[in-house]
């Protein structure tokens, strides 16, 4: 976190080259993703157990001193220099992210704050309050592999007392280095990333926390992260919970040693409308960039890049449909694979979405990250 990295980010946040506008067709997206722009250099290597059956870690929680997974003894950090993808997406991720979090049912319906951190007067007035005002200082290193940030939940206020913020929690995850609380972690060079986490539950590790950061493509100081909790259980995934955070850039990394309060521009979304069936509902033509992991792995990072274009078909039956044009699913393939899916609607023919993909055996797959548009053809 020296001071040199925090210029090179905050200078960096004027580059814009790789937000498309929200008309772009599908071609435009194509672009985004071309290999030219992107290095081969591979990344830092890593233990390459990433089935679920060997998770071994024994902490209270995994934003709590959850023991690093173990790393090769040829692994030296300051032996190898990132690609220019990965100090583009350092760039681009790196900053203080503000705004609000709420937690959602499997089913989507959003879950009530404790009655213990709702003021008085709002209990009087029988108000229901499901938004936690949040901060994510976030930092990753352009001259070497690493991602931390921290997650700061602040406590409601009523009316002018909205300025006197005050802190209710800060949980604190890493990614690579001494300190790694990660399993795996795909990274793009446009800032949007995708992570899983190991969380203890009653002292053993059978949750999983599927973390999907989308950047906005028409704004990138605008992103959301969607969580997905889910379980495991005889090789089988299940959605528990979902968590959904809408954040905007406010400027560059200083820890969050400046509380929100009412400077936060954007409002509680939890108890808006969700997204409509009808809006996402058909067929979509997806060009993807992919990190795979499903080969002997020797590095918990992986750059997500330019690699295929499908057809996505969707149905109501498929999708949990959340407030700010936003969805995510959990389910099985023919072939026993599991897919957790996540999306955020940009407009009526476009859409962001992302994936994390594990085989039967339960071990992860891949990890994309893709740009959608409706398909002329609506036959799969």
């Amino acid at each position: 976190m020296a001071s040199s990295a925090h210029s090179l980010i905050s200078q960096s946040r004027t580059f814009t080259s790789l937000c498309f506008s929200c008309s772009a067709k599908l071609h435009d997206l194509i672009i985004l993703f071309n290999p030219k722009f992107l290095s081969p250099r591979p990344p830092p290597p890593l233990h390459p157990l990433l089935s679920i059956t060997n998770i071994t870690v024994s902490a209270s929680s995994v934003a709590k001193a959850i023991p690093p997974v173990e790393l090769e003894d040829t692994y030296d950090s300051d032996s190898l220099n990132p690609d220019p993808s990965w100090t583009e997406f350092a760039s681009k991720v790196s900053g203080e992210w503000d705004g609000h979090g709420a937690d959602f049912t499997r089913e989507g319906k959003p879950i009530e704050l404790p009655e213990s951190v709702v003021p008085e007067a709002y209990r009087e007035w029988e108000v229901k309050v499901f938004d936690w005002q949040t901060q994510c200082p976030t930092l990753a290193q352009p001259e070497e592999f690493g991602l931390s940030y921290r997650l700061i939940r602040l406590l409601p206020t009523v009316g002018c007392e909205a300025d006197a913020a005050t802190i209710y929690s800060s949980d604190e995850r890493n990614v690579g280095g001494e300190g790694n609380n990660a399993l795996a972690f795909g990274y793009h060079s446009s800032g949007s990333y995708v992570v899983v986490w190991p969380v203890a539950d009653n002292g053993s590790y059978k949750l999983l926390e599927l973390e999907y950061c989308l950047i906005d493509p028409c704004n990138c100081e605008s992103r959301v992260r969607i969580i997905q909790v889910v379980s495991w259980d005889n090789m089988k995934l299940s959605l528990q919970k979902i968590k959904v955070f809408p954040e905007q850039w406010y400027g560059p990394f200083k820890n969050g040693e400046q509380l929100g309060g009412c400077a936060i521009r954007d409002t509680g979304f939890a108890s808006t409308d969700a997204l409509k069936a009808s809006e996402v509902r058909g067929v979509w033509q997806s060009h993807e960039a992919v990190a795979r992991f499903e080969i002997a792995q020797t590095s918990i990072f992986q750059e997500l890049e330019d690699d295929r274009k499908q057809k996505i078909g969707r149905d109501e039956n498929d999708i949990v449909l959340l407030p700010r044009k936003l969805w995510c699913s959990l389910k099985e393939n023919k072939n026993g694979e599991t897919c957790g899916e996540v999306g955020w609607l940009l407009d009526n023919k476009s859409a962001i979405s992302s994936r994390c993909i594990f085989s039967s055996d339960g071990k992860l797959k891949e990890m994309t990250v893709g740009h959608e548009v409706a398909a002329v053809d609506q036959e799969v």
